[in-house]
């Protein structure tokens, strides 16, 4: 593999700082550009050059002129789908424009290949059949979601008028270690935290709603095949819906937690219930989730017990 300069905006938050760990894993060199409203100082690695700036400044340009940067690999984003309904014009500010001027340095600056993550658990709305392939009709329920399907528009545009090489991966529920236990959208460090201090988690609605919840290290390794080849946009998720439920249930068991959840009103403008097929993912880039479910979230707790101390 060609040795490369990679940019990995939002590279101090959960999945962004797992990218940056691999990336130098494999030799490249990498530059993190993460403005620290959701990172944190501790998940970067220190053999990347860290700038603190958010993508929404003009001083991002300046990032691309001292770096000259190959890969664009963009994680960098407001995440809340509540806080996108609060506050449309921030949450297209930075998920729009934001990504926009990233793309458009890209053009300007002669990178080969543009990265964007990007939300299949949103962007398809409440699914008309699951699993959701990337021909299911795009129906964004949230300002988030259709920020996140703009962008993606963008980036066919630009390949379009300019040759701009991209890939989309559109996630479906993401966990594992380095998880924010604060943001909504992070439900099993969520459950974790609050399972290891003792306190009761609140489930939203029913608790029925599913995701399709994948582990951080098989997203990391579908980042690293985009980096390779592919074009245009990919599901990546396991292909399987699992209920909140669920996920508390079997939470429950591995922190051998001993009461239950409280309820709360559901949430507005979210999925009911989706799941994505990754068949193409699979076939043209070679990508397989590799850790299952109960694994997955055993490791993800084991990550929370070294950091959180439990009462007793």
């Amino acid at each position: 593999m060609r040795q490369r300069t990679v940019v990995v905006t939002g590279g101090a938050g959960f999945i962004g700082s797992h990218l940056v760990d691999r990336y130098v894993e494999l030799g490249h060199r990498v530059v993190v550009v993460d403005d620290l409203t959701t990172g944190h100082l501790r998940n970067l690695n220190k053999a990347a050059k860290f700038y603190h700036t958010s993508v929404t400044q003009p001083a991002v340009e300046e990032i691309f002129q001292r770096e000259q940067p190959q890969v664009v690999n963009h994680h960098a984003a407001q995440i809340s789908v509540a806080d996108s309904v609060r506050d449309p014009l921030k949450d297209a500010a930075i998920n729009i424009q934001g990504t926009l001027r990233l793309i458009e340095l890209s053009r300007s600056y002669g990178v080969e290949r543009f990265i964007f993550s990007s939300s299949g658990g949103t962007i398809y709305g409440e699914p008309e059949y699951t699993p959701c392939d990337e021909s299911q009709p795009v129906n964004p329920l949230s300002p988030y979601a259709l920020s996140k399907f703009a962008a993606e528009e963008y980036l066919e545009l630009y390949r379009k008028t300019y040759r701009l090489n991209y890939v989309t991966l559109r996630y479906g529920n993401v966990y594992g270690p380095r998880q924010d236990p604060h943001g909504e959208a992070g439900v099993v460090a969520i459950f974790i935290k609050a399972m290891l201090e003792g306190r009761q988690p609140r489930v939203f609605g029913s608790g029925d709603q599913e995701r399709d919840f994948v582990a951080v290290s098989d997203v990391v390794e579908a980042n690293m095949l985009a980096m390779e080849k592919g074009s245009g946009a990919y599901n990546v998720g396991t292909g399987v819906g699992t209920s909140i439920n669920r996920i508390f249930e079997i939470l429950k068991g591995i922190t051998k937690y001993k009461w239950n959840q409280v309820t709360a009103p559901a949430r507005r403008n979210e999925v009911f219930k989706i799941s994505l097929d990754s068949s193409r993912l699979r076939r043209e880039l070679g990508w397989e989730p590799a850790l299952s479910l109960e694994d997955g979230l055993a490791d993800t707790v084991d990550y929370f017990r070294s950091t959180i101390r439990s009462p007793g």
